[in-house]
């Protein structure tokens, strides 16, 4: 069950970094198409603002992901306790796991459900009723990365409670190439 929870999250990060690189190259071709459009055509087309802000927003919460996986997200604790073995190590993971399930537990809630409860109007829900007005297509298909980031995230933390304690926990992967 620990391995194949290390290898899932070791998948997502790997699936994760894809999508993340497509989206800023996504991104970076919709702006270029713009300024040329705009300064060379005096003409841009009206969809290219928005892709490039929804694939900003999918760039970001998936680098979220990217960055805890990694360990690469701010840690105030990281020079303060020892590593894992030590009690102090447990008591720092435990108090960083506290903190990131305070943020992502409510998060994923009310992607599902509404404020008085029931599925109906969760921020998915909400969303499968607007549609993009330059693109015509459902805005749920971009608020969807909101749970899918924070239940990576999710699974990023059980994946480091399910690594074995050892004298220095180093992250797995510290660079994106």
């Amino acid at each position: 069950m620990r391995n194949a929870l290390i290898g899932l999250s070791n998948t997502l990060h790997a699936l994760a970094r894809g999508v993340a690189v497509a989206a800023v190259a996504g991104m970076f071709v919709t702006v270029m198409i713009q300024v040329v459009a705009r300064y060379g055509f005096a003409s841009p087309p009206v969809w290219t603002e928005d892709v490039a802000r929804y694939m900003m927003v999918w760039t970001g919460l998936l680098g979220a992901t990217l960055s805890f996986k990694t360990r690469a997200d701010a840690v105030l604790m990281a020079s303060v306790f020892p590593a894992r073995p030590h009690w102090l190590g447990w008591l720092a993971e435990a108090i960083h796991s506290a903190a990131v399930l305070t943020f992502v537990l409510p998060v994923i809630w009310f992607c599902f459900m509404g404020l008085r409860g029931g599925l109906a109007r969760g921020y998915l829900a909400r969303q499968a009723a607007l549609t993009m007005d330059t693109l015509g297509i459902a805005m749920v298909w971009i608020a969807v990365i909101v749970p899918v980031s924070m239940i990576i995230i999710l699974i990023h933390l059980a994946a480091r409670w399910a690594e074995p304690a050892g004298p220095a926990t180093a992250p797995t992967e510290t660079s994106l190439d």
